[in-house]
């Protein structure tokens, strides 16, 4: 006799599908996001909506998953794809707290790490070159000309130095987990594999079925990120090697002891990155042998005459005259300018408005030219 049911083992999901399930979600999250950012803009006003972009897009995040996902079912992409999210070890629905530690790892871990990184940059680039100020000096005051190398310590302290952003960005991470996803068609999200999700068929796939992966993505990535390892190791190489050449290189002290070399090509990024931006006051603080050092000192390095009066009042009609009472206005929080600033590419915004958008974005709102907040220029007259 014939058995009553018939069990069928369904396959896991290949890689096209889903990215195309990805796709769909991330349309219908950005629609939701949209919608999110009109009530906020609304309710509050431009200003706001623009200064919690981010937050505004996690909470659009949250709740498209939160609605589908975490109470169990599937999302908008994984019906248009006809694939269900099963537990990797025993191909059952996932629980519940699997479920929830996916949507958090998914949405709050990068915003986290959005907010986290940038300051423990900004304290260990500030230890580092600490550090190296004090080998400097120490190497100034032996005045050691028989030992033409440094030591391996403050090699490794400038290698991390020169390299900060690389060594703490999460993109390399990324990128390999991707470049696994395209050979093995497996956890598409990190977060997925870190919470051992994956995907299977609803339907029955076909004998002759073919079912095309996107392994010659994944070689195209690996020789991609070889490619640039090479380089990256190359770079420092002959860095390394110059150094040796020549231990000492050109370079300027500024107040207080502070150096900056003048054979460095990053020179310019490496002062300014020691701008501090502060967010409670909105103002850049400079270091603290720039801000203690006498008005002479800073007319010395900076070649400027001083002036007992600014050279333009921005509130002075007759110097506006010249602009429009319509170009007047932030484009970013549609309201009259406050603390006008320039970017590089010449465009005035409201100081608040275009650091803010310079720390999500760092490139100019009007005609997309890179701009980071360190190179916006307050208009002080």
């Amino acid at each position: 006799m014939a058995s009553s049911s018939t069990r069928y083992a369904y396959p896991f999901a290949a890689s096209p599908d889903m990215i195309r399930s990805h796709q769909k979600d991330a349309y219908f999250s950005a629609v939701l996001l949209d919608q999110l950012s009109t009530l906020v803009r609304k309710l509050y006003g431009a200003r706001l909506a623009h200064a919690y972009v981010s937050e505004t897009r996690v909470v659009g995040e949250l709740l498209y998953l939160g609605l589908t996902t975490l109470i169990g079912n599937r999302t908008l992409g994984e019906e248009y794809t006809d694939i269900v999210q099963v537990e990797s070890e025993s191909g059952r629905l996932p629980a519940l707290g699997r479920r929830a530690g996916y949507i958090l790892t998914c949405v709050l871990g990068p915003y986290m790490l959005g907010r986290v990184l940038p300051a423990f940059r900004r304290r260990l680039r500030g230890k580092l070159e600490a550090s190296l100020r004090g080998y400097a000096r120490r190497a100034q005051q032996q005045e050691a000309t028989t030992e033409r190398r440094r030591p391996l310590a403050m090699r490794v302290q400038e290698y991390i130095l020169r390299n900060l952003d690389s060594i703490t960005s999460p993109s390399p991470v990324y990128a390999l987990s991707l470049a696994t996803f395209y050979f093995s068609g497996s956890y598409y999200h990190l977060s997925k594999r870190l919470c051992g999700l994956r995907y299977i068929f609803t339907r029955q796939v076909q004998e002759g079925e073919n079912r095309a992966g996107y392994e010659v993505l994944g070689v195209l990535l690996v020789l991609q990120m070889a490619v640039q390892a090479y380089l990256h190791l190359h770079s420092t190489v002959t860095s390394s090697a110059a150094a040796i050449g020549h231990p000492q290189g050109t370079s300027a002290l500024v107040g207080g002891g502070a150096e900056i070399s003048l054979d460095d090509p990053n020179a310019y990024q490496s002062a300014n990155n020691a701008l501090l931006f502060d967010n409670t006051a909105s103002t850049l603080l400079p270091t603290a042998a720039v801000a203690a050092a006498a008005p002479s000192d800073l007319q010395k390095w900076t070649n400027t005459p001083p002036v007992d009066s600014p050279r333009y009042e921005l509130s002075d009609e007759q110097t506006l005259g010249w602009i429009g009472a319509a170009n007047r206005k932030c484009t970013l929080c549609l309201e009259e300018m406050r603390d006008p600033s320039v970017t590089t590419c010449g465009h005035v915004f409201c100081w608040t408005c275009i650091c803010d958008w310079a720390r999500e974005k760092p490139e100019c709102p009007l005609c997309r030219q890179a701009c980071a907040v360190q190179h916006v220029l307050p208009l002080r007259g």
